[in-house]
């Protein structure tokens, strides 16, 4: 199944984690460590209800700063930045931004599956932002829905992360959560190392 597919298939439980999962392989960008973003991966192990989910979503968003203007009036993560962000970088940290804060507060299949796609989308643009590789036009719309034309080595990476993810809360439910934290773990270090080497080539 291709990711659109898989993210239409999914649960309220399996969209919450995928959508979670690529906020938190991109969370480095806004200056969060490991372990920020885990009390909303224990609410979805423990079973939580809704205000307990949004009052760590505050939290979360507390910790990681406040919303600038851009964010604020963001279409979703996946959209493009509403002014010209000033390097790469800057555009993907937006976009991670617009992640975080566009997280909804209340756990429903319809809010969870729309913010999902979106961060789908978003993760996949970062990714292909930070990709020193990459070549030429390409649509992570068309990779989404199977196609790989053009795609580059970090974008391919990350679309196999948010199959993998979709797939193992499918197959297992609530006991796929480990796995997929250890999914989503690995790519963070791998997006960390690529902003770190980037930073360097700078210097």
């Amino acid at each position: 199944m291709s990711l659109v597919e898989l993210i239409a298939d999914a649960d309220e439980r399996g969209l919450t984690a995928s959508g979670l999962a690529c906020l938190d392989r991109c969370v480095s960008l806004l200056g969060g460590d490991d372990e920020i973003l885990r009390p909303l991966w224990a609410s979805l192990a423990d079973g939580t209800d809704t205000e307990e989910w949004a009052t760590r979503l505050e939290q979360v968003r507390l910790k990681l700063g406040p919303e600038d203007a851009a964010v604020a009036e963001a279409d979703g993560p996946g959209a493009p930045p509403a002014t010209p962000a000033a390097s790469a970088e800057g555009e993907a940290t937006l976009l991670a931004r617009r992640m975080l804060a566009t997280a909804p507060a209340t756990r429903s299949a319809v809010g969870m599956r729309a913010w999902a796609d979106d961060c789908s989308v978003a993760a996949l643009r970062i990714h292909r932002l930070l990709d020193a590789s990459a070549v030429g036009p390409s649509s992570v719309d068309s990779h989404r829905a199977g196609g790989t034309e053009g795609i580059s080595p970090l974008v391919a990476a990350e679309l196999r992360r948010q199959t993998t993810v979709l797939e193992l809360l499918a197959g297992h439910g609530a006991g796929g959560l480990r796995q997929a934290l250890a999914v989503s773990t690995e790519g963070r270090r791998v997006l960390r190392a690529v902003v770190s080497r980037r930073a360097r080539g700078r210097a």
